[in-house]
């Protein structure tokens, strides 16, 4: 899907995709762009730039581009549905790197595009890239977790949503979404005023929108599909208002970096969610926890103190959690 080629400044900046009265999310530096007042030119000049604008629709988005964090310039349809993604082109007006849509997905990775280079990821990164895990995910995959305490996805969404209440109205990033198992709760909670479903796995995103796509109550609300690494998020700083990532952060290739990530996009008062599995936990008895200490094979199984110092050492606080054998979730808050 071709991108705006016009120079820079010949572009008309509009205002950001329309979002909840309640959102905190504002494109401040664009902001200003909309307002701003144009130097006098000549009548000719300026009649030429208009009609080259007439019939073009451009504007600032809620995505960023990976490579230097700067919000995308969009030209398309406005809006998180998936049918304005889908028709739109994505192009950053520093690196002039362009994204698009394929697969009713959005790429934004740092490899987007690319021909020649690819990179080879870690075995359980790439365990849920497969098309058969991908199916299974919801198909009894997830299911297996009760057997090691989750309590269910029911269950884990009532816990989230009430650690969630001060971001109610605001943008939710569901991060190492899989098959958009809890982000299509999210959307029909009608809490939020966009979700954008993030997952690094192409597989797992068409199968989020073969989900969508057979729910009619879906198709047409506020919820975006994109490809995209959690140590490299899309997004500006300060400019998201919730981050969920269930039973994602032991396939974190590293936790820290994508927990910095997350602590950079939250705005002041933004509140990050996550469960995951437990290396072992405080009814582990002594006996047992040697045998589960880290090995550089398999998934990265963290201890509820670790979990707790890494969000503190990135910057978080009023850290708090629940844990049930080796199920845990977890809640920090950008200062």
């Amino acid at each position: 899907m071709s991108v705006a080629t016009s120079p820079l400044h010949q572009i008309q900046f509009l205002k950001c995709p329309r979002f909840s009265s309640k959102s905190h999310f504002r494109p401040r530096r664009f902001h200003s762009l909309t307002q701003r007042t144009i130097p006098a030119i000549s009548a000719v000049a300026a009649e030429t730039e208009l009609h080259t604008q007439q019939d073009q629709s451009v504007e600032a988005d809620v995505f960023a581009c990976p490579i230097c964090y700067e919000p995308l310039i969009r030209k398309g349809s406005p809006g998180l549905n998936l049918s304005a993604i889908y028709r739109s082109g994505f192009m950053c007006k520093i690196c002039k790197k362009s994204y698009t849509s394929k697969d009713r997905y959005l790429d934004l990775t740092v490899t987007a595009g690319l021909k020649d280079y690819t990179e080879i990821q870690p075995a359980r990164t790439e365990l849920f890239r497969s098309p058969l895990v991908s199916f299974l995910y919801e198909r009894g995959w997830r299911q297996n977790f009760r057997q090691s305490g989750f309590p269910g996805p029911d269950e884990e969404f009532k816990m989230a949503q009430e650690y969630f209440k001060s971001a109610r109205g605001g943008l939710l990033v569901d991060v190492s979404c899989g098959s958009g198992l809890f982000s299509r709760k999210f959307v029909k909670s009608g809490t939020y005023s966009g979700v954008v479903a993030l997952d690094f796995s192409e597989n797992m995103l068409r199968q989020c929108y073969d989900f969508i796509k057979k729910d009619d109550t879906l198709s047409t609300t506020n919820i975006a599909l994109v490809r995209a690494d959690v140590s490299r998020l899309p997004f500006a700083s300060g400019s998201v208002d919730a981050v969920h990532a269930g039973a994602a952060l032991h396939c974190w290739p590293s936790p820290s970096n994508a927990v910095a990530e997350i602590t950079r996009i939250l705005r002041s008062g933004g509140v990050f969610v996550g469960s995951t599995f437990l290396r072992y936990s405080s009814s582990t008895p002594w006996f047992i926890r040697p045998f589960r200490e880290r090995t550089p094979q398999g998934y990265g199984y963290l201890t509820e103190e670790e979990i707790r110092d890494l969000c503190t050492s990135c910057g978080l606080t009023n850290y708090s959690s629940k844990t049930q054998q080796a199920f845990i979730m977890f809640t920090a808050q950008k200062p």
